[in-house]
C-alpha cells in the first residue's frame, strides 16, 4: 500500500481507502432504498480487519449509511485504533420516513455528538457536509458549525461530499473562500465530469477523495445488459437496460483490452486510472467482504500517459452520453 497527502493537512491516507456505505445494510426511507441491499456483519467486521491488515488507513462513512449502523460497525472494529482516520457525513436525516436535507448549525452539532458516540472517538479526523449545495454554503450555519467542532477539537479537518454531477459550484465557493480542507467527488473511467474540480482542488490546497471508483460496479466486468437488482439495493432505480448495454459496449470494446496490456483485472485498472491523477488523495471503492478489501488492494499500477488520453477519449466520445442518461436517471 503507498500513502498520499491529503491536501495541506497532516493527514497521510492510504491510496486506497475503505468506502464503508454498503456494510450499512439495505434500509428503506419511504419508498428508497438507501442502502445496497442486505449486509451480513460479520462480514462487514471481517472486511474491516482485512482491509487493516491490507495496509488501509483511511474509512470513509456517513451518518445515514445504515441509519447509523455503518458508523457503529466502524467504532466497534476500530474506534480504539489511533492509526485509522475515520471521515464521517452529516446532513441527510430520516424524519418521519422521508428523506431531508439538514445543515441547520444545531443539528449539524447534535449529529457530531451522535457520530462520535457510534464511532467511539473523541474527535472525527475529517468531517463533511453530506451533498450540501451552494445555497447551504451562502446561507452560512453550516460553515460555522464547522469551525466551531474544529475549534472544540470534536474534528480535526472538516469539507464537503459533492453533487454527483455538477461539482463545481460548491467546491468554486469553498476554494473562493479559502475555507474547507477537503473534497469528495466521483471520478471514474465512466464518470469525469469532476476533472476540473480535481485540478483545482490540487492548486488551491484541497484533499480530494474519489468516491464511486467502479461505478456501482459497472466497471468490475461481472454486470450483465440485463442485471437485476433487489428492490433494496439503491441501483435498482439508478440504470435502465439503455445506460448498461451502451456503458458494457463501450468498456469492452474500448477500455478492457488495457487488462491484457497491463496484466491486471478490470477492477484493479479502474482504480489505476484513478490513482494515476497525482491530484486524488485516496479513492474509496465499497468494500463489503475479505475477498473486496484483497480484490481492491492488488494490481493498481501507473497507466502510461498515452493510456490515460485514451481513456479520456473515451469519455468525451462515448460516456459522456451515459452519464447524461444517468444523470436523467436519478
Amino acid at each position: 500500500m503507498r500513502y498520499r497527502k491529503f491536501g495541506n493537512t497532516d493527514l497521510i491516507v492510504s491510496e486506497v481507502g475503505f468506502g464503508a456505505w454498503a456494510i450499512g445494510g439495505n434500509p428503506i426511507v419511504g419508498n428508497t432504498p438507501i442502502g445496497w441491499g442486505k449486509a451480513d456483519d460479520n462480514d462487514s467486521i471481517a472486511a474491516i480487519m482485512q482491509s487493516v491488515e491490507q495496509g488501509i488507513n483511511f474509512f470513509d462513512t456517513a451518518d445515514f449509511y445504515g441509519l447509523g449502523h455503518s458508523e457503529t460497525l466502524l467504532g466497534n472494529s476500530l474506534g480504539g485504533n489511533k492509526e485509522i482516520i475515520i471521515a464521517t457525513k452529516v446532513g441527510h436525516r430520516n424524519i418521519n420516513n422521508t428523506i431531508k436535507l439538514d445543515y441547520s448549525k444545531a443539528y449539524i452539532l447534535d449529529a457530531c455528538e451522535m457520530s462520535l458516540k457510534r464511532l467511539k472517538r473523541d474527535t472525527i479526523d475529517y468531517y463533511q457536509l453530506h451533498s450540501a449545495k451552494l445555497a447551504h454554503l451562502q446561507e452560512g450555519e453550516c460553515i460555522e458549525a464547522m469551525q466551531l467542532l474544529q475549534q472544540q477539537g470534536k474534528i480535526r479537518y472538516w469539507g464537503i461530499s459533492l453533487n454527483t454531477f455538477d461539482t463545481s459550484p460548491e467546491a468554486g465557493f469553498l476554494c473562493d473562500h479559502q475555507i474547507g480542507h477537503g473534497f469528495q467527488l466521483v471520478f471514474n473511467i465512466i464518470n469525469q465530469r469532476a476533472a476540473d474540480t480535481i485540478k483545482s482542488a490540487k492548486e488551491h490546497g484541497y484533499g480530494v477523495i474519489a468516491r464511486m471508483p467502479l461505478q456501482f460496479g459497472l466497471l468490475t466486468g461481472k454486470l450483465k445488459p440485463d442485471a437485476q437488482f433487489a428492490p433494496d439495493d439503491h441501483r435498482s432505480f439508478r440504470f435502465n437496460r439503455e445506460i448498461l448495454e451502451t456503458t458494457l459496449a463501450t468498456l469492452e470494446n474500448t477500455i478492457w483490452p488495457l487488462c491484457q496490456k497491463y496484466e491486471i483485472s478490470k477492477t484493479a485498472l479502474a482504480l489505476s486510472f484513478i490513482l494515476s491523477y497525482e491530484e486524488i488523495s485516496t479513492v474509496i471503492p465499497g468494500i463489503r467482504t475479505s475477498f473486496h478489501a484483497i480484490d481492491n488492494t492488488t494490481g493498481i499500477i501507473q497507466l502510461e500517459k498515452e493510456d490515460i488520453i485514451l481513456i479520456e477519449t473515451a469519455y468525451c466520445k462515448h460516456f459522456a452520453h451515459v452519464v447524461d442518461l444517468m444523470e436523467q436517471q436519478g
